[in-house]
Parts: C-alpha cells; sequence; structure tokens
C-alpha cells in the first residue's frame, strides 16, 4: 500500500536506488495507492497516478499493470470507489501500507469527522488540507476539493503499517495519534489498535511525545 504528498519521496527514491544497485527487485511486487483527487485524469501533473510514476514506477522494474490508483477521472463516485474496494479486496489487502500524517490527523483523505470511514469513498477536502496541499499547485483555487480514498477499515486489514512522519507541524498529529484518545476526530489514533504498526518520525514531530 502506498502514499503520496512529499513525505515518502525519500523512501522511494531509497527504494529506486536499491533497485538501481541490484538489491532489490519488484517484478513480481502489486502496489495500491490510498487516494486520488477527484476529476484530475491519469495523465494530469497533479494526479497521483502522474506522482506515482514521476517519483518511484518510473525508476524502477514494477509491472505498471500491477499497479492501482483510485480511478479520479471516473466522474460516477460510488462506481469508481466500489470497483477499487474490489480490487484490493481481491488482492488480499496489502502486505505493507505505507501512510503519512496530516497536520489535522488525517490519513489517506480519511479527515477528521463523526464516525471512521470503511471502504474506499468520497470526501469533501477539509480548508486547511486543501491549505496544505496548495503549496503542490500553481494557486490555491487548482486544488481539488474532492477526493477518492481508502477507508480507515481498508488501511486497517493492512498486516503491517507504517506511518512516517517529519516536522513540528505534525508534532501534535503524531502526538493524538499515539497518546490521544482513539477518535475519528484524529483518524490516525484508530491505528492504536493496530496490531502491527511502526511509526518513524524525526525529533520535530516528535517533540510532544513522552
Amino acid at each position: 500500500g502506498l502514499a503520496t504528498g512529499s513525505t515518502p519521496i525519500g523512501a522511494y527514491k531509497q527504494l529506486a536506488d536499491w533497485y538501481k544497485k541490484g538489491d532489490i527487485d519488484f517484478s513480481e511486487v502489486s502496489t495500491y495507492n490510498l487516494d486520488e483527487y477527484r476529476g484530475l485524469s491519469h495523465d494530469d501533473p497533479q494526479s497521483y497516478h502522474y506522482f506515482m510514476r514521476e517519483n518511484f514506477f518510473d525508476h524502477i522494474n514494477v509491472d505498471l499493470n500491477n499497479t492501482h490508483v483510485p480511478d479520479g477521472s471516473n466522474p460516477d463516485a460510488a462506481a469508481a470507489c466500489s470497483e477499487y474496494d474490489k480490487i484490493v479486496a481481491a488482492a488480499g489487502y496489502p502486505d505493507l501500507q505505507l501512510l503519512g500524517i496530516g497536520n489535522n490527523g488525517h490519513i489517506g483523505f480519511n479527515e477528521p469527522d463523526d464516525h471512521f470511514s470503511k471502504g474506499t469513498h468520497c470526501v469533501d477536502l477539509t480548508e486547511s488540507t486543501i491549505q496544505a496541499n496548495s503549496r503542490l499547485f500553481d494557486s490555491i483555487d487548482d486544488v481539488p476539493r474532492q477526493a477518492y480514498t481508502m477507508g480507515t477499515q481498508t488501511i486497517m486489514y493492512a498486516r503491517m503499517i507504517l506511518v512516517v512522519a517529519n516536522g513540528e507541524a505534525k508534532a501534535q498529529a503524531v502526538h493524538d495519534m499515539c497518546y490521544g484518545p482513539v477518535t475519528p476526530e484524529c483518524p490516525a489514533s484508530i491505528l492504536q489498535l493496530h496490531t502491527n504498526c511502526v511509526v518513524v518520525a524525526d525529533e520535530a514531530a516528535l517533540s510532544l511525545c513522552e
């Protein structure tokens, strides 16, 4: 299971370097991304399909037929989400799910809410998430307002979860993920209930953790 955004780029670069050195082989690997902006075609430079090719897939020997990202170009949200759920379930769910964490505790695009989500679904992005992601667009007005994302229940089906966080801006979210109450107001807090979850973070992101 793969994530996007600035956090995992270093990990993807390292994996690509290991591949180039002959230390790792991706020919039999299947990948499943967490999310995709609704309304963007696969070839849109701001889409996560494009991001994954540019930052990872084009640098390794993975079979692109074995890489999966929600279809943001499908305007039928129910159909797009149902189809992606079927793909992930048919594969038996990820052996390893890589996650970042948002400043507000979101994982994937599962935003703070009054309930934990189940399967893949369409979400309205919060203003804080739109603001955070606007650095990757020419203008904040260009940031899509909706996305398709795996639900928290789907994420929890992964056999192992690896959360990566860096920077002081993530400190409160990391603290609440690890030590706060399990509540959908901090979606990442559900990871406390996973039996095999590892958090890798820098000193700044851990600054509020004892």
